[in-house]
This record gives C-alpha cells, sequence and structure tokens, in this order.
C-alpha cells in the first residue's frame, strides 16, 4: 500500500534522512522507532508531504505520490496525525470533528462518520459543543485521532500520539489504535515507545541518525540482542 524507496531529506544543509526504505501493506500497522532526534517525525512529515524531499520516491497504492500537495495525497486516503495534535483550540470538538470531512466521500458520510467517533470515545459525544482547548491532553489526543477518522482514510499516519500523557491514557490511546487496526486501516506509528508499539505491530523498523538500522517483526527484532538493549528497554 504505501512504499517508501530510498528516501532522503534534508534539513538545511544538514542530512536528515539518508536512503530510508520503508513498506506498509494493507490492514497492517507497522511501528517506527528509536531515539528522539532519530529523524522519525521528519519521516512522517515527508511522507505526508508536508517537508520536501530530496531524494527518493513515495509510492501509495501503486501510484508516484512524491510530488503531490498534502491536500492532494489526503484526498487519495492518506490521513496524518501529528505530533503535538494540532488541533484548533477556540472551536469547539465537533467544529475540529468536521474539519476532518474534507474529502467528498467523508463528507457523504459525515453523520455516519460522526456515530462512529463517539461511539469509540463517548466523552467527546458529551464534550462535542466543548471548546477543544479546554480539554485534558488526553482528550485532545482523542479529538485528533477523531478527527483523522472523520476523513475516512485508507492509510493513517500517527506521529508520537502518548507524548505527554500520562500512562494510564497512553494504554487507552494504544488499545484504541488496535482497535483501529482492527477495523482494516493500514497505520504507520511513530512511536518513542518501543515496547508498547511493538506489542500492537506486526512489523517494525529502527530508525537512527536518519537511517534504518533494522526492521522485522517485534519477535525478530527482540532476538536481537544488541538491538534489544539499545532500542528496546533492555539493560
Amino acid at each position: 500500500m504505501l512504499k517508501i524507496d530510498r528516501l532522503c531529506v534534508n534539513h538545511g544543509l544538514a542530512s536528515a534522512l539518508t536512503g530510508v526504505s520503508i513498506e506498509v501493506n494493507r490492514n497492517e500497522l507497522v511501528a517506527v522507532i528509536g531515539p528522539n532526534g532519530a529523524g522519525k517525525t521528519t519521516l512522517v512529515n515527508a511522507i505526508a508531504r508536508i517537508l520536501p524531499v530530496h531524494a527518493g520516491d513515495i509510492f501509495f497504492e501503486g501510484e508516484h505520490v512524491t510530488n503531490l500537495s498534502p491536500l492532494e495525497l489526503g484526498a487519495r486516503g492518506v490521513a496524518l496525525i501529528p505530533e503535538g495534535r494540532r488541533l484548533f483550540t477556540t472551536m469547539t470538538v465537533e467544529e475540529n470533528l468536521d474539519i476532518g470531512c474534507y474529502r467528498t466521500l467523508a463528507r457523504t458520510h459525515r453523520a455516519a462518520s460522526l456515530d462512529h467517533v463517539y461511539d469509540m470515545f463517548p466523552v467527546l459525544r458529551e464534550r462535542r459543543k466543548q471548546i477543544a482547548g479546554t480539554l485534558s491532553g488526553g482528550q485532545q489526543q482523542m479529538v485528533a485521532i477523531a478527527r483523522a477518522l472523520m476523513s475516512r482514510p485508507r492509510l493513517l499516519l500517527i506521529d508520537e500520539p502518548c507524548l505527554g500523557l500520562a500512562p494510564i491514557i497512553v494504554s487507552q490511546v494504544f488499545e484504541v489504535i488496535a482497535m483501529i487496526r482492527d477495523s482494516g486501516v493500514a497505520i504507520l506509528l511513530i512511536e518513542q515507545n518501543a515496547v508498547k508499539a511493538l506489542k500492537i505491530a506486526q512489523r517494525g523498523y529502527i530508525l537512527d541518525c536518519g537511517n534504518i538500522v533494522a526492521q522485522g517483526s517485534p519477535a525478530e527484532l527482540e532476538a536481537q540482542g544488541e538491538i534489544k538493549a539499545a532500542y528496546l528497554g533492555a539493560h
């Protein structure tokens, strides 16, 4: 479904990604993990066409999309949940959700999509008229996830969804991501919490210093002693 081939991204004169290649298949959750500064957010923003690509190619469902705009990519069924949530904090919860309905298909199914996300996050139904900026951090993350789902995506790009959240909320967010995976939406998950990410992923890539240093199933990654010690929390 998604294929990234030898992607290179620069920040000014500095190289942020060097020849990164990854794939996400249909109905698959793939995690990209690694330390701070590894290039994870740069990768997902380049895929979402927010950042320019210096070299390499991005394919979605067999189509070359490297030169598309974020809006054009979104129209093909790719949605991004950005790091930091990026809500319109002076608008209500439901107004934020409506922004997710920019695709024609999504507008057609607005009522059904609202029911779906409100069933997934009952607290948002209760607070649908509340100003988004007054919600807790966990509730704001629910709005960010729900807004992306309103676009009825086929591929969901999720960047550090648990940053700054309390441990109990982190567990709830991972449960929701697993539910979305089980519904048939392909997911590329960018996450620093390697242990939790690999528990719900079918495959994982480890990104460090702008390069993929390991890849495989969670079991394959954990079986590599040096990789486990360096990146998966073993001491």
